[in-house]
């Protein structure tokens, strides 16, 4: 479950605020697709929910954790609750696919046995199995996002947040990029996919949240969604 109430984040005092007064309610499992504009408020909103930035005013509620009460020293355990996955892939270019993925389970200070045991479940499940011992450079970008996509989910996130995942790639890798989205949504992990590409919006036919000069615009059920925003 994810609640905001009345969210505002200022960067600067003199400046439009980056999110004003947004409120929003994702349930458990739910597949939730953000657009709008760049500068539009989503990558704040985002960082809102990973805690990468914190409010300026208002209430966030992730996972029954309430952000307001929530100490740094406890940032990381609620991190562990949230996926992300990135335009960019952010993998460890020495490392291979298989340790890439071990990586997030290393840093949570899980066992080599356990590790062992759960990072070619999650290879597999991605498409990647015969591609463990595998270098970065020896993928394509959409075996790259692959990688960055087991990494997300390897530790069972509750919630996974996809931020433009498909933005450096073709049109059929974006594709089978999110279907293995919808393939992790429907094992049971709420999905948040940020996106500017308004095919996978129209072929998805989810909720659809449109954020637009740091306000939430227009939230249109499975399959409605038409843009509120005039073409300029």
């Amino acid at each position: 479950m994810i609640l905001l109430d009345r969210v505002t984040k200022t960067y600067d005092q003199t400046a439009k605020p980056a999110l004003n007064r947004v409120s929003l309610y994702i349930k458990p499992k739910e597949f939730v697709i953000i657009v709008g504009s760049s500068g539009a408020g989503k990558s704040t909103l985002l960082k809102l929910l990973t805690r990468e930035e914190k409010p300026t005013s208002g209430k966030i509620i992730v996972g029954g954790i309430d952000y307001d009460n929530l100490k740094d020293a406890y940032i990381p355990m609620l991190r562990r609750k949230i996926g992300v996955v990135f335009q960019d892939f952010k993998l460890l270019p020495q490392r291979t696919v298989f340790e890439n993925v071990a990586f997030a389970l290393e840093i949570a200070g899980m066992s080599n046995k356990e590790i062992k045991n759960t990072v070619p479940r999650v290879i597999d499940l991605v498409g990647l199995k015969g591609k463990e011992k595998s270098f970065p450079r020896q993928l394509s970008g959409g075996e790259r996002q692959r990688v960055a996509i087991a990494r997300a989910i390897v530790r069972q996130p509750k919630i996974l947040i996809a931020d433009e995942p498909t933005g450096n790639l073709d049109p059929s890798h974006s594709w089978d990029i999110v279907k293995l989205l919808e393939k992790i949504n429907h094992y049971g992990t709420t999905v948040i996919l940020a996106t500017h590409n308004m095919e996978i919006v129209n072929r998805l036919k989810r909720r659809v949240i449109e954020v637009e000069h740091g306000k939430i615009v227009s939230d249109q059920a499975v399959g409605s969604y038409v843009s509120n925003v005039k073409a300029e």
